[in-house]
């Protein structure tokens, strides 16, 4: 298991990772993103940004970078950085395949990613993310799982995923939408030759969204890494976005409502690694105080408080616009 480089680590912010989808590409749904980017979205301001994110994190303790294939050209931007810094091998590489982007380097196309989890996705998508970053992959994720994926029954896919897994590469999923806890259930029974598959999983919990809480901690028991993405819910808990619950704490410890929020899912037992999404460096260095930040009881009760219906959640979260 790559991850237990991580578990050596002694820097506060071991268990934070860095996440690029949203500097990967042009077009995402983070709130802000527009302002955050600004005009100049060229394939090569993205890569000297995402550069400059990687550097910041590297020399502040992270140790987890998280990329796709459907993350636009981040998987390239990643590997150019690696490539040029031959002092980050102690970096844990992972990346995703079941999207292929399809906007073509636009903000306004009409169809960003098309998902498919079938063999022959796998076996392209594996070859082009290998063709970037060679024996540098440590982690290779199924992206968003949910419970009606062949991904869950395909066992000739589980065979050709078992061979990377004895090649050395650990193998994941990740899963998105309501019923995430089913899908994480399922892929927990998924075997091959009596042995679990998956190693690791990498699913949305924040405030707003802990409807997958039981299950990921099952999964932990089961000795899964398990990887939280969207720990400020596409941008809706940071900044003026922030609840008042939420924003209320964040002045009460001192520190920002983005790093309140990852501190809060930092605190749950089974989160082995918490991403950041950042898309500017003074994101990436609010977000990395969350280990900081002290959370008493009281104020992790009222964070608790602002949990919604996981449908209602999932449904804003498909109505926000690709900026």
């Amino acid at each position: 298991m790559p991850f237990t480089r991580l578990a050596a680590a002694t820097t506060p912010t071991c268990h934070l990772g860095l996440g690029l989808a949203a500097v990967g590409r042009p077009g995402y749904i983070n709130l802000g993103r527009d302002r955050d980017l600004g005009a100049d979205r060229s394939a090569d301001a993205l890569r000297a940004r995402t550069h400059e994110l990687l550097d910041a994190a590297y020399a502040q303790g992270v140790r987890y970078v998280d990329a796709a294939r459907s993350y636009g050209r981040s998987e390239e931007f990643l590997a150019d950085w690696l490539r040029t810094r031959p002092h980050t091998g102690d970096v844990v590489v992972g990346s995703k395949w079941g999207y292929t982007y399809t906007a073509g380097w636009r903000t306004d196309a009409e169809r960003h990613e098309v998902k498919d989890h079938g063999l022959a996705t796998y076996e392209r998508q594996r070859a082009e993310s290998a063709a970037l970053l060679g024996d540098r992959i440590d982690l290779y994720q199924i992206h968003s799982v949910t419970p009606d994926s062949p991904a869950l029954t395909d066992k000739e896919l589980h065979a050709r995923l078992a061979e990377a897994a004895a090649s050395g590469t650990t193998v994941g999923f990740s899963t998105s939408g309501p019923a995430q806890a089913d899908a994480i259930r399922a892929a927990l029974a998924v075997t091959v030759d009596g042995e679990p598959l998956f190693r690791t999983v990498q699913s949305t919990y924040n405030a707003l969204e802990t409807s997958a809480g039981p299950a990921l901690a099952e999964a932990h028991d089961a000795g899964l890494t398990v990887i939280v993405k969207e720990g400020m819910a596409n941008g809706r808990l940071a900044g003026p976005q922030a609840p008042e619950a939420l924003r209320e704490v964040a002045r009460q410890t001192g520190y920002g409502c983005d790093a309140v929020a990852l501190a809060l899912v930092l605190r749950r037992p089974w989160a082995g690694v918490v991403l950041s999404g950042a898309a500017t460096l003074d994101q990436l260095a609010s977000n990395l105080h969350a280990p900081a930040v002290d959370l008493d009881e009281e104020q992790v009760a009222r964070l608790d408080a602002l949990a919604e219906d996981p449908r209602a959640y999932w449904d804003r979260r498909a109505g926000l616009p690709w900026h």
